[in-house]
This record gives structure tokens, C-alpha cells and sequence, in this order.
């Protein structure tokens, strides 16, 4: 398949470079256009005020790889429209450091984003999410985004089931279908980590934000939220916790019924 591959970590991302690797290895014709800086929790935004700047680059990662000054949305969009010799076959956002699972990370998460404006052009898409722990989270975060080894074999662990998993999603959607397959992996992730459906939790995430500090200023504090969901069904907090790959359909058609 030709894929279009993109992040809301940026380019420089080994999360994005390892899912780039694995699914170069399956066979797939591949084109990354990606970040130029970190765009989490920007959610669907596009940079209409301002121009969008993209720079073709080599990051050795064997296939044609762009840089864009804007957000996974914009990457996409002029992706798709400018930078590919050819339309392609799905859209691929990922693999996101830290988890994006529950109503309220769904819809805040470029990675999302990324894969939703590849269904607005009607490509099936799919986002891929690498849970982990604080404590590990926060180590790659002052690591300049470098996952230590045990993270960094989980990573490729599951890099190895979405190079398995993303054909068989993208041959399951049809086009303009307005479907993102979220994809979340556990941590850590083995090669028997099962696939289970699941829906988005219901998290409560309020105060987001700092007390206002001696400059004014406001500062956001992340926070995983409270969740509320009831025992069944299996939602996607729920199977991570319990060790399980969480396959949630984002159908967007379903919107309002």
C-alpha cells in the first residue's frame, strides 16, 4: 500500500521514525510529512492565519520525508494535496508518545487529528498511541524524546503489531467512510498483547491549567482525568490498564444520532 504517515511529535519523533521501520520492512510504499515542532493537544487546528511552510529532508528513513511549520492537519492537507506524486491508499498518524485514549484526549490529540483529516479527504485512516507510565513518559520528555532500551523494545514491539494491524484496518474501510481506526498499545507491549475492541472512556479533565503565576500567566499541568465509565463495554483506559491493545472506531458519521 502507499501510505502517508504523519505526527503530532514532530519529525524528529523515534516513535514516528520506529513505525516508519516496520512498516517499510512489511513492504509498503511510504511518504512522511510531519511536524517541524511538537504539536500535542493542538487537536484539528489549521494554521489559517499565518503561511504553512514545508521542506523536504532526510532523516534516513528510506522513503520521501517532508518537514512542515505547522500542525498534523496541516500536514496532511498539503500532503495530499502538493507534496505526494499520487494519492494515497490511507493515512497513518503515529505512534504518539503517551496513551490517547477517553473522550476528552481523543478529541484534544493531534495525533487524532492527523489520522481524521486523512477520513476528511476520504482515506480510511488509522492513529496509533504507546501508552506509558508517568515515570516513562516523563524520562523521554527530558531525554529530548529518546525512549531508554526498556522503552525503547516496547516501542518496536509495537511497531511490529501496527505494521500488522494498519493493512488489515485500511482493507476493512471503505473511502469516505469518515472512520479513524485508535489504536492504543499497552506498556509494556509484548508480541502476545492481544487486540481488543473497545469504546472511549468517559473522563472528567478539569483544571488543566496552573493558578495564575506572579507573571500573569497560566501554565497547562497534565492530567489523566477521572474516569466515570460504567463496568461495560470495554473501554480503551480500561484495556490498556489490563495489558490488552485497544482497538477503538472513531465513526464520525455517527455523530449526532
Amino acid at each position: 500500500m502507499k501510505l502517508l504517515l504523519t505526527n503530532d511529535d514532530s519529525i524528529e519523533s523515534v516513535f514516528l521514525h520506529e513505525l516508519v521501520r516496520a512498516l517499510y520492512q512489511a513492504g509498503h510504499e511510504l511518504y512522511v510529512v510531519a511536524p517541524k515542532t511538537e504539536q500535542s493537544w493542538i487537536g484539528a487546528a489549521k494554521s489559517r492565519h499565518r503561511p504553512v511552510h514545508s521542506t523536504p529532508v532526510d532523516r534516513g528513513l528510506g522513503c520521501p520525508t517532508w518537514v512542515v511549520d505547522g500542525t498534523p492537519s496541516d500536514c496532511v492537507n498539503i500532503a495530499i494535496a502538493h507534496l505526494l506524486p499520487t494519492r494515497p491508499d490511507a493515512v497513518v498518524s503515529g505512534i504518539n508518545i503517551g496513551l490517547n485514549a477517553s473522550l476528552g484526549f481523543i478529541l484534544a490529540s493531534g495525533t487524532i487529528a492527523g489520522a481524521w483529516e486523512g477520513a476528511v479527504h476520504g482515506l480510511p485512516a488509522v492513529a496509533l498511541s504507546q501508552d506509558l507510565p508517568l515515570e516513562q513518559f516523563e524520562s523521554v520528555r527530558q531525554n529530548k524524546g529518546k525512549p531508554n532500551a526498556e522503552i525503547l523494545a516496547s516501542l518496536r514491539t509495537s511497531a511490529a503489531h501496527a505494521a500488522r494491524l494498519v493493512p488489515k484496518f485500511v482493507h476493512a474501510t471503505a473511502e469516505r467512510s469518515f472512520v479513524v481506526h485508535n489504536v492504543n498499545f499497552p506498556y509494556p507491549c509484548s508480541p502476545d498483547s492481544a487486540v481488543h475492541r473497545t469504546i472511549p472512556a468517559r473522563v472528567v479533565i478539569p483544571g488543566l491549567f496552573s493558578p495564575q503565576a506572579d507573571d500573569g500567566n497560566h501554565r497547562f499541568v497534565f492530567k489523566l482525568g477521572q474516569d466515570i465509565s460504567p463496568a461495560q463495554p470495554l473501554t480503551d483506559r480500561t484495556a490498556l490498564a489490563t495489558g490488552y491493545i485497544s482497538h477503538t472506531i472513531l465513526d464520525y458519521t455517527k455523530l449526532g444520532t
